[in-house]
């Protein structure tokens, strides 16, 4: 886990951000709601965390969806239930009214509804996108890995460049900006590592259950070390055939058994153990090769990621502040570990996601924190906090999702296409994620509410 070291102000900031969090009025200028600073436009720059809408278009717009979150205003069932997410949250609180996504479509499958031609709106200003990773320009959801969906996942280093094409390459210096990236990284990287782990256990697997099924057969044969060498060969050449299956490797190495001299091998009664036990000691051997795949490629993700942290620092640095951007919020990585999708992870997969974080996060740490033009904001300690001391935040549940993932309810399995007609049955408006990894209204009121607050303690609210 990782511990961080906190200044007696910003511990004290932090209370202060639970009060406020928990509907209290407390706190620096309680009575005066007079924002300190009157900014021009709200930018934002993230993945779907930040996202409001640009994939509301197609079928995803048609099942109700378009945000990462319970959609729709359904403030008639319950007051938290408002469809808004932190960043729109802020721009009512700073007083620019209502936002939209700089960009919208998707390039799916056309026949699912998932293919709408990509448009760009130059008069917004919210470039932020689900899936979008900080430099990579494939994210989960992204037509390249597969996905139906056709997610643009167009990366914040991408983003930022097109803010900046379109303003003319400068900030004026009265925007406020916002940046919140990187868990789509993580996303990726575990992704990538589970398909190649399986991949080493599943090659390693077959390996074995030859090697033990060919060992198993040959030791009954008159000179069992040729009889290895011809069993083997038919298990390899069956192996290798178009078409072939489990049962028709087994008879063919059952065949050559046969023809090798080991004639009770042709009885179900005797070679039905010891497929079983091949299959017992392929499935062990899969097992370990995949585990240890994992173990050791695992330190590779915990470097991507820090790697992907100096990547947003250096964005950041050379092409917001150094192109005039005066007030930058910029959000470091949640507690990830602690997320359904996290919980649902063994415990080395979650040590392993712990790792990745804390990589990224102390990137931003060693590189942001001194900036006199940048508001970094600890998200991963108020969500760590959230997940294990939820009653003070006004949480009534941190560990499962408020929404109904199965079809037909919810086809995408996904808080996408989340709305107030599949939630979970019961009274879900306080529970912490709408899915897997994606907070409900309600958490991201919360997280406004705390980034204000950091805000606020710095003069510029």
């Amino acid at each position: 886990m990782r511990h961080t070291k906190f200044a007696l102000a910003a511990v004290a900031a932090a209370a202060a951000a639970v009060i406020a969090g928990c509907g209290g009025g407390s706190g620096p200028r309680a009575g005066d709601q007079t924002p300190k600073v009157k900014y021009s436009a709200q930018i934002v720059f993230g993945d779907s965390l930040s996202d409001i809408g640009t994939y509301a278009v197609g079928t995803v717009k048609a099942l109700g969806g378009g945000k990462f979150t319970i959609n729709g205003n359904n403030t008639s069932v319950n007051e938290a239930l408002t469809g808004l997410t932190w960043t729109e949250l802020l721009a009512n609180q700073v007083g620019l009214g209502t936002q939209c996504p700089y960009m919208t479509g998707l390039e799916g499958d056309a026949t699912k509804g998932f293919n709408v031609p990509v448009a760009t709106n130059t008069s917004c200003n919210n470039y932020a996108q689900g899936g979008a990773r900080v430099t990579n320009p494939v994210g989960p959801g992204n037509k390249a890995t597969g996905s139906a969906l056709g997610a643009l996942t167009v990366p914040v280093a991408k983003q930022i460049s097109n803010h900046l094409a379109k303003v003319g390459g400068k900030f004026k210096g009265d925007e406020l900006v916002l940046v919140m990236a990187g868990g789509n990284d993580i996303l990726e990287g575990l992704d990538e590592l589970s398909k190649n782990a399986t991949a080493a256990g599943t090659a390693a697997g077959a390996q074995t259950f030859a090697t033990s099924l060919v060992g198993q057969l040959a030791a009954g044969a008159p000179n069992p070390q040729t009889a290895a060498q011809s069993i083997g060969l038919a298990v390899a050449s069956e192996a290798a055939r178009p078409g072939h299956t489990d049962t028709s490797v087994v008879q063919a190495a059952v065949t050559a058994a046969v023809m090798a001299g080991n004639t009770s091998a042709g009885s179900p009664a005797v070679y039905g153990p010891m497929v079983a036990k091949a299959q017992a000691d392929a499935t062990a051997a899969g097992t370990k090769a995949g585990a240890d795949y994992a173990a050791a490629h695992g330190p590779d993700l915990v470097a991507a990621l820090g790697q992907a942290g100096a990547e947003l620092v250096a964005l950041v640095k050379n092409q917001l502040l150094a192109n005039g951007a005066k007030f930058v919020v910029v959000n470091n990585m949640p507690d990830v570990a602690s997320t359904p999708s996290g919980l649902a992870q063994d415990a080395n997969t979650r040590t392993l996601i712990g790792a990745m974080v804390k990589a990224f996060n102390d990137q931003l740490t060693n590189g942001l924190a001194t900036e006199a033009n940048v508001q970094l904001v600890d998200v991963y300690f108020v969500s760590h906090d959230q997940a294990t001391n939820p009653a003070p935040y006004g949480l009534t549940n941190v560990k499962d999702p408020a929404c109904d993932l199965a079809s037909p309810k919810n086809p995408l399995a996904s808080s996408l296409t989340c709305n107030g007609g599949n939630l979970k049955a019961g009274d879900v408006s306080h529970y912490s994620y709408a899915d897997s990894v994606h907070p409900t209204p309600f958490n991201h009121k919360l997280l406004a509410r705390y980034v204000s607050e950091k805000m606020a303690l710095k003069g510029w609210m």
